[in-house]
């Protein structure tokens, strides 16, 4: 299992773009596919993760590790995570500083935007639509696009720094629901 969960996260962490949410369709995947979790479980797992000062992609694979085999799956599921991405960075940098003017560099990373944005979205999306029981549309369900709606209008009309509106929506959350 130790080693499992070790090329299951090395992998995970080899073959993702993007920030901790952009990976976490991965891992539920590789979770579900498994049979280490269950979806639920993998929603507290995540919602934990999220909680937790660092990365949430570092922090789902540090608890999933930790849930099948203690501290060893623990260990080696964040050292399968973050490996990749430390021995990956380390090359890039020693080439990244002859090419860093290069036209075709700049448009790659560009053009991996709307990707990572895209499985950013889609896992909102899964959570928003597992976490709601049989109707898409409940009161809470529509108070919260309310406060998101708002949020992202304060964000953009109003330049409220990211705090206030995390320190607000928080309130209306707890307020309302």
């Amino acid at each position: 299992m130790i080693w499992s969960l070790f090329f299951t996260f090395i992998k995970i962490g080899l073959l993702s773009f993007g920030g901790g949410y952009a990976i976490i369709p991965m891992i539920q995947h590789e979770a579900m596919a498994g049979g280490w979790l269950s979806e639920g479980e993998f929603q507290e797992v995540v919602s934990i993760a999220g909680m937790s000062p660092g990365s949430v992609a570092t922090n789902s694979a540090t608890l999933i590790g930790y849930r099948i085999a203690g501290i060893e799956g623990a260990i080696v599921s964040t050292l399968g995570m973050v490996l990749p991405s430390f021995l990956i960075i380390i090359v890039i940098s020693v080439f990244f500083y002859r090419v860093r003017d290069s036209q075709w560099i700049k448009t790659l990373f560009y053009g991996l935007r709307p990707v990572i944005t895209g499985l950013i979205a889609y896992a909102a999306i899964r959570f928003g639509l597992n976490s709601v029981e049989h109707a898409f549309i409940t009161w809470q369900t529509l108070g919260m696009l309310i406060i998101v709606f708002a949020a992202l209008y304060g964000l953009m009309k109003y330049k409220l720094h990211p705090l206030t509106i995390i320190v607000a929506s928080g309130i209306l959350g707890v307020a309302f629901f």
